[in-house]
């Protein structure tokens, strides 16, 4: 079958009824709605949509796939950001409908369907006063951010979201459901754990989950013309603070509206996005020094619920914009790249473009280096860049800019990048952020899918 001659009826009738989800192909009214993604940058047209409901549905729809020879895309929450949620003339198998959570309080444990977001995982937790370390998004998908490594405002604490991963429920490349974990395929486990989508569809995972409910979270502004002084404190500030505390570095607009005061509305600032958990006295202590430094435009650091915080920046990054990436891992921030930071965020090309610094240090630097394919457990930040924008005019400039940040910055970095902020940049990219890690990766691809046939991701290539 041509991927012209895919329809929703024909495909249905292949799949049978043993399929239970719903399929859109072209031509289908909702076509064009289903095929969108997080990035309107990336403009995709699969050949066939499959929502799956179950880890049968996803079996039936890799059969479907190779059957065809049609490359399969599987997307979870639809915000990566090369859009490598979904593939030309292929096939896509959207999780959307696998979206069961199930906490267990007195275990602190929670199972998740590979579908969810992580705003349904904290309003699931919340109650609980439990939580699971993840992003600083809540629309973001747990599938692609926790194959990733996933980072966020509780690493420093509770390490990454891999280091959390309990088990997780996997339909393989023929289609056979198998269980990883420390206590059953375990070289499946490993891999999973930050080898991103190239082994398998995890349908469910289950997660550890620690008591966090209410944190002292929110941002702090500096005008953008302090970041010399203020980024040259900071990289000396957070590596001091207990693993509880946190902030992650940022350059941004000051978003138009609440609640910020409207007298630095669209100023151009740097900052630090705070998450303590602890007393609101020992917040105070712990953020003090660095409110001692420059001369702050707001101090908006207060206590939140957990999936407050971790849904600030929702209605800003809201789905549609012209998204750009490019990022890094930084061991040290030297004078040098301070002035870049400086140079370059002063100049970024719309209000919604920025930068951060996310620090990795604390607990995630407890877990060993072959713990996990994670290979960068020495380095103590990852920075990313984006450029956005709601038009779709201003994506040569977003793309340039991006690239000439990164480009300024490149020689200050670690050299390999969190993999979840890769664009489509190339194998040597992909190789440089697993190290060290990259051949167990490939020879477990070549156990797993010697076919590479999920190769609709950051590509690991199976070893020969």
């Amino acid at each position: 079958m041509s991927t012209t001659a895919i329809s929703s009826e024909s495909a249905r009738r292949e799949l049978g009824a043993g399929f239970g989800g719903h399929l859109t192909a072209p031509g289908d009214g909702s076509y064009d709605e289903a095929r969108k993604l997080f990035n309107a940058m990336i403009d995709r047209k699969p050949a066939l949509l499959a929502q799956c409901t179950s880890s049968d549905d996803v079996a039936h729809v890799i059969g479907f796939a190779r059957t065809h020879d049609l490359p399969l895309a599987i997307r979870g929450g639809g915000h990566n950001g090369g859009g490598l949620g979904s593939v030309d003339d292929g096939v896509v198998a959207d999780l959307s409908g696998l979206r069961s959570i199930a906490v267990d309080a007195d275990a602190r444990t929670v199972r998740v369907g590979g579908g969810c977001t992580w705003a349904e995982v904290d309003a699931a937790t919340n109650p609980h006063g439990l939580a699971v370390p993840c992003g600083v998004i809540s629309t973001t998908g747990v599938g692609g951010l926790t194959l990733g490594g996933g980072m966020g405002h509780l690493t420093r604490g509770y390490g990454l979201t891999i280091d959390n991963l309990l088990a997780a429920e996997v339909v393989l490349a023929d289609g056979q459901r198998v269980t990883a974990s420390a206590d059953s395929e375990r070289e499946l486990f490993w891999a999973l754990r930050g080898g991103g989508g190239n082994f398998g569809v995890v349908t469910e995972f289950t997660f550890r989950a620690h008591p966090v409910s209410d944190v002292v979270g929110g941002p702090t502004f500096w005008p953008i013309e302090q970041t010399e002084q203020v980024l040259a404190a900071y990289r000396e500030f957070l590596p001091t603070l207990p693993n509880n505390a946190t902030g992650f570095f940022c350059f941004h607009h000051v978003p138009p509206g609440p609640p910020f005061p409207e007298e630095i509305h669209m100023r151009k600032v740097c900052g630090i996005v705070w998450c303590i958990v602890g007393s609101d006295e020992e917040a105070e202590k712990l953020m003090a020094p660095m409110l001692d430094v420059g001369e702050p435009l707001m101090h908006g650091a207060g206590r939140v619920p957990l999936p407050e915080l971790n849904s600030a920046f929702d209605p800003v990054y809201s789905p549609g914009d012209q998204w750009y990436w490019r990022a890094d891992f930084v061991d040290e921030i030297p004078d040098e790249a301070v002035a870049r930071n400086e140079e370059w965020a002063t100049n970024m090309p719309t209000w919604k473009s920025g930068s951060h610094i996310y620090p990795i240090d604390g607990v995630a630097h407890q877990v060993g280096a072959d713990e996990t394919p994670w290979a960068y457990r020495d380095t103590r930040y990852a920075q990313v860049i984006i450029g956005v924008d709601t038009e779709p005019a201003s994506a040569p400039a977003l793309r340039d800019w991006t690239v000439g940040y990164w480009e300024a910055l490149h020689p200050y970095s670690a050299g390999g990048a969190y993999v979840n902020f890769l664009m489509d940049e190339g194998d040597a990219r992909v190789r440089a952020t697993y190290g060290d890690s990259y051949d167990r990766l490939a020879r477990a691809k070549a156990g797993y899918d010697p076919e590479n046939f999920f190769r609709v991701n950051q590509n690991i290539k199976p070893a020969s």
